[in-house]
């Protein structure tokens, strides 16, 4: 059962911001007043939902001592008792605090990691089950930055993945992804075990992180080509260096103008993200390990292609669908974290 303190405190907030908004503010008041109310009225219609709910079971158990009404009561009865754990577990859903970047686009960086030529080859795998699992859903890919290998394989990519929600759907995606498969260089037929990392980032805007000039080194540098007539021969890559933090971001792109905006992109992203994984640390160090961990040397699942099986071993959650998956079908993955989060969530709020 939930507190009806807690819910009252709920209503009673919404009905000051709604009292306030009517009033009329000052811009800045104003604004950050609709984001709270408009944040708080699904939780609202939710709770009113649900004490609506226990008004009618509390008045069906009533009926049931009136002999004119017991036959009545009987028959509603069992269907609102049956309705009511669903609707308190959406209750508790919406109580948990919300993590103010899910709703944003998110910056998805994917590298080669152990395995040589075999790693780069499934990065590249990783980068394209991200863009088709991103078109399904509606959302913007652009291949900000790229680097590959002569078979066809990624060193490394930068992508900003552009739509509502995408960080809360892809967050969890954070970590280390191992393969075990044969490699196509691998003339005896031996299954090898390669890995690539994925990050990652909700996107930051200017207003969430403010650079002074003073903190940046920014150097131009001739951007390396693929040889003959495609080689760059003007100054055009840009390398961003934070001084106080000493990340250093690069982009090689042709145009030096969109290289400094990519950069200065990208090093807002990774700073924000520093800023919220340090305020993580603080306020969550007993969360080390769990799902939501952000931990991107953790191991987080294994692809195993003469099987067709992947495993997450977060949560124990193996599928034989390994080639349904790299064709983007990653919503029953998605799924099963984020409702493993949410239950260790829910574990960790005041009764």
């Amino acid at each position: 059962m939930i507190p009806i303190e807690k819910l009252e405190q709920i209503k009673q907030r919404f009905a000051f911001l709604e009292a306030k908004m009517s009033e009329g503010s000052a811009s800045d008041d104003f604004a950050a007043l609709s984001k709270e109310y408009s944040d708080l009225r699904p939780v609202v219609e939710k709770i009113q939902q649900y004490q609506t709910l226990l008004q009618d079971i509390a008045e069906a158990e009533d009926m049931m001592a009136d002999p004119e009404l017991r036959e009545l009561a009987a028959e509603e009865l069992p269907a609102l008792q049956d309705s009511l754990p669903a609707l308190e577990h959406a209750v508790q859903l919406s109580l948990i605090p919300k993590d103010e970047a899910d709703e944003r686009s998110a910056i998805l960086e994917i590298r080669a990691g152990t395995g040589g030529d075999e790693a780069a080859l499934f990065a590249g795998d990783l980068l394209r089950m991200y863009q088709r699992y991103a078109e399904d859903a509606g959302w913007k890919f652009e291949v900000m930055e790229e680097s590959a290998t002569e078979l066809g394989g990624l060193k490394e990519a930068v992508i900003n993945v552009k739509g509502q929600g995408v960080f809360a759907r892809l967050k969890f995606e954070s970590g280390v992804h191992r393969v075990q498969r044969v490699p196509v260089t691998e003339s005896g037929g031996r299954v090898h075990t390669s890995a690539a990392t994925v990050a990652v980032l909700p996107e930051a805007q200017e207003v969430d992180i403010d650079i002074p000039a003073s903190d940046i080194r920014i150097d131009t540098m001739r951007a390396s080509g693929s040889g003959g007539q495609h080689v760059n021969t003007t100054d055009s890559a840009v390398r961003i260096v934070h001084i106080p933090t000493n990340i250093m971001v690069v982009s090689a792109e042709k145009s030096q103008h969109r290289n400094r905006e990519i950069a200065m992109q990208v090093l807002r992203t990774r700073l924000y993200d520093l800023k919220r994984q340090q305020a993580d640390d603080e306020r969550a160090a007993s969360r080390k390990g769990q799902v939501g961990s952000g931990d991107r040397s953790e191991r987080i699942r294994t692809y195993n292609f003469p099987q067709g099986r992947l495993t997450d071993h977060r949560i124990n959650l193996t599928l034989y669908k390994l080639d349904q998956v790299m064709q983007g079908d990653l919503d029953e993955i998605i799924d099963a974290l984020i409702a493993d989060d949410q239950a260790a969530r829910l574990a960790e709020m005041d009764p």
